[in-house]
Parts: C-alpha cells; structure tokens; sequence
C-alpha cells in the first residue's frame, strides 16, 4: 500500500512506495484522493509533453525545411518529388523566408547610419 504525504487542507501532495519523513499515511491504492491524484499527475505529465512537442514544432520544421533544401541542391530528390501538398507547403514557406529576408534589408539600425 502506498505512503502519503498531505498538505495543511488534506489533499495529498506526495506518494511514496516507502514511509518518509514528514507524516506520511499508508493508504490503500484504492482509495478516491489517491486515485484522483495519480489520475492529476498523469494529466500534468502529458500537458507538459504536449506542451514540450509544440515549443519543438517550429525548430523541426525548419529542420525538415533545411533537410529538403539540402536533398534538392545535392540533386537526390527534384521539387516535383515531393508530393503535393507537401510541395506546396514548402514553397509558400519559401515564399515566406524569401519576403522576410527581403524586409530585413530594408530595416536600417540607427549605428549603421553616418
């Protein structure tokens, strides 16, 4: 039977498989708060995997971008390879990069001006 460990209103804020130091209680695996927060925990921990594979998105879209552009210069794949959506995603996002780039340009810092 797991150890708990409760705050100031009841709730539990730790488990342990092990008595511990701090007024741990032994409760059955069974019971409703200790269930309720397995099932928290196991929600917190997906919400942050969820959260952690949306703040890599970006960077591995850029990865895949670069690795397209790195098989087409080196001729292992043609554009017309790609399937068309794919193709399609791809060149609005060079699209994209290319007017970015372009009004990067045009900005002008303020020591670069005599």
């Amino acid at each position: 039977m797991p150890y708990v460990i409760r705050d100031a209103n009841g709730k539990i804020v730790q488990i342990s498989e092990h008595p511990v130091d701090g007024g741990a209680e032994q409760v059955s695996a069974d019971s409703a708060d200790y269930k309720q927060f397995i099932e928290e925990q196991a929600a917190h921990t997906a919400e942050q995997l969820r959260l952690q594979l949306a703040a890599s998105d970006t960077g591995m879209a850029r990865l895949v971008e670069d690795l397209v552009d790195v098989l087409i210069a080196k001729g292992i794949i043609k554009f017309t390879d790609l399937p068309p959506a794919a193709g399609s995603k791809y060149l609005e996002r060079q699209v994209a990069r290319e007017r970015l780039h372009s009004y990067k340009n045009l900005i002008v810092d303020e020591k670069d001006i005599i």
